[in-house]
C-alpha cells in the first residue's frame, strides 16, 4: 500500500496556497508526496523566499522534484514584480532572428533557475490564428507553423544553455479556439489532415526537442476525438502524440482545475480518465481538496481494479526515469543581489532593444 500510495503522488504536480506552508500544506505534501511543484504569483515575492519555499515543499516530494512556473513572457510572467518584466514571444518571434530568440529562452532560463525553479512552461506552440487572439494575444507567436518552429527550437536552446527544462504547449493546438479554456471547453472546427499539416507541424518537427509536452483541454468534434477534451482523449494522447508523432519525453496535463475539463468532468473522473488515456503528470494548481480528490480517487480505482493499478505502478516508474533523465540537474546556486541586479538590468535592456528593433 505504501508502495501503491507513493507512485499515485508521483504523478501528481501541484500548487501551493501561499507564499509559504502551512501545516496543513505540509501534512497532505507528505501525505501525497508529489512528483513537484508548479508556483504563481502569489506565492512569490522575491528569490530568496521562492527557493526556501521551493526547497522546503519538494522535502515531501519525490525524488528529482519538478519545479515548475509559468513563464513565457508577456501577459504570462510569474517573476514581472519579483524581477522583471519579460518581452513577450510574439514580440521577440516577429524579428524572425534566431539568436534573439535563444537569448529570449536564455534570459528566461536564468530568470527561473535565480528563484530556484527547473522547469518552465513554455514555449507556446499554438498558431496565432484570429480566432484565438482575445485568448491567447501575444502567446502566440505566428500564425505560420514555420514560424513558430523557429522560434521554439531557438528558444529551447536557450533554456538548455542553463539546464532548463522546457514544456511545449498547448497540444494539439488552441490556435482556432475561441474560447478560454479555464472557463469553457473550446471546440475545435478543424478536420485531423488540416491539424496535421499546421497546427501539429511544430511538435512534429520538434519532436526530439520537447522535454515535456502539456495537453489542453479543448475537444476537436471533426477527428476521431469527438467531444472529449484532448486531456481525456487515449486518440490525442496515445494514438497521435505517442504512436503517429513518436513522442518519448514527459506528457504532461494542463491543470485539471480549469472549466475546460471539469465542465466535462469530476475531479475523480478527470484524474483517472487522463491517467488511461496516457497523461503521465497531472497538474492540479490552486486546491487542497481538489488535489486530495484527485489523489483518493485514483488511489481508490488502483486498490479496486487489478488493470488500473498495473498501469499506476507502470506509469509511475516509467515518470520517476523521465524525471531522472529530465530533472537530474542539480538547481542553480543562489544569485548575489548583484547578480540578480545584473540579470534585471539584462533582461531590461533585452526588452528595450526588442522595443527598439521593432519600432525600426
Amino acid at each position: 500500500m505504501t508502495a501503491l500510495r507513493h507512485s499515485v503522488g508521483s504523478l501528481l504536480v501541484v500548487g501551493l496556497s501561499g507564499a509559504e506552508l502551512t501545516a496543513m500544506d505540509r501534512a497532505w505534501l507528505r501525505l501525497i508526496r508529489p512528483a513537484g511543484v508548479i508556483l504563481f504569483r502569489r506565492n512569490i515575492l522575491d528569490a530568496a523566499q521562492t527557493r526556501s519555499l521551493l526547497d522546503e515543499a519538494t522535502e515531501h516530494c519525490a525524488s528529482f522534484s519538478l519545479r515548475c512556473v509559468d513563464l513565457e513572457g508577456g501577459t504570462v510572467d510569474r517573476l514581472r514584480d519579483a524581477l522583471a518584466p519579460m518581452p513577450s514571444a510574439q514580440a521577440v518571434a516577429v524579428l524572425e532572428d534566431d539568436a534573439m530568440a535563444q537569448q529570449h529562452g536564455a534570459l528566461v532560463a536564468r530568470a527561473v533557475s535565480a528563484f530556484g525553479f527547473n522547469t518552465t512552461l513554455a514555449p507556446v506552440l499554438d498558431l496565432a490564428l484570429p480566432a484565438s487572439q482575445t485568448v491567447l494575444g501575444t502567446r502566440a507567436v505566428s500564425s505560420q507553423p514555420e514560424a513558430v518552429t523557429a522560434y521554439a527550437r531557438a528558444f529551447l536552446r536557450g533554456l538548455r544553455m542553463h539546464n532548463v527544462v522546457g514544456c511545449g504547449k498547448h497540444f494539439p493546438g488552441l490556435g482556432a479556439g475561441a474560447l478560454d479554456s479555464h472557463l469553457e471547453t473550446p471546440s475545435i472546427n478543424r478536420s485531423m489532415g488540416r491539424m496535421l499539416r499546421e497546427d501539429l507541424a511544430p511538435y512534429r518537427d520538434l519532436i526530439d526537442e520537447l522535454p515535456m509536452v502539456m495537453v489542453n483541454h479543448a475537444a476537436y468534434p471533426r477527428t476521431a476525438s469527438g467531444a472529449a477534451p484532448a486531456s481525456a482523449s487515449r486518440y490525442w494522447i496515445h494514438s497521435v502524440l505517442t504512436k503517429r508523432l513518436g513522442y518519448r519525453g514527459v506528457i504532461f496535463s494542463d491543470d485539471l482545475e480549469m472549466g475546460g475539463i471539469l465542465k466535462f468532468l469530476s475531479i475523480e473522473e478527470a484524474a483517472i480518465t487522463a491517467l488511461r488515456a496516457g497523461i503521465h503528470l497531472m497538474e492540479i494548481c490552486h486546491s487542497p481538496e481538489l488535489i486530495l480528490r484527485a489523489y483518493e480517487a485514483i488511489l481508490q480505482e488502483a486498490e479496486r481494479s487489478v488493470s488500473f493499478r498495473r498501469l499506476v505502478l507502470q506509469r509511475a516508474s516509467l515518470v520517476e526515469r523521465l524525471r531522472r533523465e529530465r530533472f537530474s540537474c542539480p538547481t542553480a546556486a543562489a544569485f548575489s543581489a548583484e547578480e540578480l541586479t545584473s540579470l534585471r538590468d539584462s533582461i531590461l535592456r533585452f526588452r528595450d532593444e526588442i522595443q527598439s528593433r521593432a519600432m525600426r
